[in-house]
Parts: C-alpha cells; sequence; structure tokens
C-alpha cells in the first residue's frame, strides 16, 4: 500500500473532558492491525500534548477520536499548533460525533477527511496510507 521505508506512525487521541475511548481504542486496534505503529495518547490529553506527543514520536499523521462537541475548538486548535511547529506534513485527522457541515468548515480550515461513527475501519486504515504515500516527503 505505501513505498515508506518503515511503518506508518500514527497519534491516536482523546481531546479534552470527554471520557468515551472506546472508538479510540478500535480505531488504533485496526490501524495497528493494518500495519501501522500506533500511540494511543489516552484520554483528557490537551492540544499541547496532542501536538507534543506528535512531534516527539514523529508520527505522519494524528487521528482525534471526538464526541464531547468541542470539534470547533479542539481541530482548529490542533492546526495551529502543528503550523507553529512546522509539521505542515502531518495529517490531521479524526471522527466521531460532528455535525457534516462542522466537517465541511474544519476541511477547509485544513482538517483532513473525518469519519462519522460506523465507517469502516478498512476506510480509515485506507485514507491514512493513501494520504501519507501521497503527501509524506522522506
Amino acid at each position: 500500500m505505501s513505498k515508506l521505508k518503515r511503518p506508518i506512525r500514527v497519534l491516536v487521541a482523546k481531546v479534552g473532558l470527554d471520557g468515551h475511548d472506546r472508538g479510540a481504542k478500535v480505531i488504533a486496534t485496526a490501524l495497528r492491525d493494518a500495519g501501522m505503529e500506533v500511540i494511543y495518547t489516552g484520554l483528557r490529553q490537551t492540544p499541547e500534548m496532542v501536538v507534543n506527543a506528535a512531534l516527539q514520536e514523529d508520527v505522519d499523521a494524528i487521528g482525534i477520536s471526538i464526541l464531547s462537541g468541542a470539534h470547533m475548538t479542539v481541530f482548529p486548535k490542533v492546526i495551529q499548533l502543528l503550523k507553529e511547529k512546522g509539521m505542515n506534513d502531518v495529517l490531521l485527522t479524526g471522527g466521531g460525533i460532528i455535525p457534516e457541515d462542522d466537517m465541511k468548515t474544519l476541511n477547509e480550515m485544513g482538517v483532513g477527511k473525518l469519519f462519522p461513527p460506523g465507517t469502516p475501519t478498512s476506510d480509515i486504515a485506507g485514507y491514512i496510507a493513501e494520504w501519507t504515500a501521497t503527501n509524506r516527503n522522506f
């Protein structure tokens, strides 16, 4: 799938006070099963913690699971921090309970594809693999 010399590295995060992490764990497992290296940060992360972990772990993509309704705050903040750290070639994607209009707005701001509940995990893994193969400079 990918021409990379190492596995795709993905950081999966839960940002804010949202304590429901079953979906994030399912995605993390599915990505690992797809041959990706996954770093799961656990619950109650701040955008700063997520971006710092992504920088330290040299990830290709960040996936944020969000169910709390704070997506219009969290994703723009993460994008801002990625830009400040010069991490313009890191995919920011995610999923959860995000209205379609908000998904479109976030996409226009630079967030990658966002996935609603029930999306097949193979679709998510395929998207990350394809984006990484096309956009990462090694």
